[in-house]
């Protein structure tokens, strides 16, 4: 992979894993065109490389930036789209908004496929090209307090999968990776102090960026980052009915942590 010949365009750049991979990739050499809803945020990574970095202040869930951001994709010629922005709230599913669980499907799922879809033309264009998915370790293990996040995120897993199997083929290699818990401003004070009651390991948003930029440069298709969550991962597929014994334990923490959580927008 010679980073310098890439373009590539980062959606939800401003936030904590999106901000580090701009960082990891400006400093490989690429050529990047970054997306997100904090100006003060993206103009503080443009910076990094101001010859290679452009930006473009966009909400992907309106429509109307989301054809902005497909006419700056196809000006810049753009080679990789990694799909890094998301939102999240952690609580209990009965007392979420309605208006919360809306948006969190439209930015995660909706907005995702759509913009994926609109640029299928350009990437086909080229003789190699990669989308890379930013999936998370709950789009394989359901856990309480996150049934929607969860719901987005299995979702977007499975669409990688078959988004890849339709795309074999074709110059486009799709590409799933998923983190565990990382440090970002997504997190709730709430989620924080869960994990914390838990022993949950929290990686910071430079590791998964490293880790991501690594699995592009081996294709690897579909990579869970951590441990024990690699293992986690399978054994829910396997023997889903231990996970659920383990969870059930763990259960009364966790309505402790999520219960009367108000909402959170990041």
């Amino acid at each position: 992979m010679r980073w310098s010949d890439r373009r590539i365009l980062v959606t939800g750049a401003s936030g904590g894993i999106g901000g580090a991979l701009v960082a990891e990739l400006a400093e490989a050499g690429a050529t990047l065109l970054i997306v997100g809803r904090n100006q003060p945020s993206l103009d503080r990574l443009a910076a990094l490389a101001p010859e290679r970095i452009y930006v473009l202040k966009a909400d992907l869930a309106q429509a109307e930036d989301r054809r902005r951001v497909v006419d700056a994709a196809n000006e810049a010629r753009i080679d990789m789209l990694i799909n890094a922005a998301g939102s999240n709230q952690f609580g209990l599913f009965e007392e979420q908004a309605a208006t919360a669980i809306s948006a969190m499907v439209e930015l995660n799922v909706t907005a995702t496929l759509l913009l994926t879809q609109a640029l299928l033309p350009r990437l086909l264009h080229h003789d190699r090209a990669w989308i890379v998915n930013v999936g998370s370790a709950f789009g394989a293990i359901g856990h309480p307090g996150y049934a929607t996040y969860c719901a987005t995120k299995f979702a977007l897993r499975g669409f990688s999968q078959a988004l890849r199997r339709e795309l074999a083929d074709t110059p486009v290699a799709v590409l799933h990776i998923a983190p565990r818990a990382t440090r970002t401003g997504m997190n709730s004070a709430a989620a924080d102090s869960l994990n914390a009651a838990l022993g949950n390991a929290v990686d910071a948003p430079e590791a998964v960026a490293a880790a991501i930029v690594s699995s592009i440069e081996k294709r690897t298709r579909e990579r869970q980052l951590g441990w024990p969550e690699c293992l986690l991962v399978r054994l829910n597929g396997l023997l889903p009915g231990v996970v659920d014994r383990a969870l059930k334990k763990r259960l009364p923490i966790i309505q402790r942590h999520a219960r009367h959580v108000s909402t959170h927008t990041p």
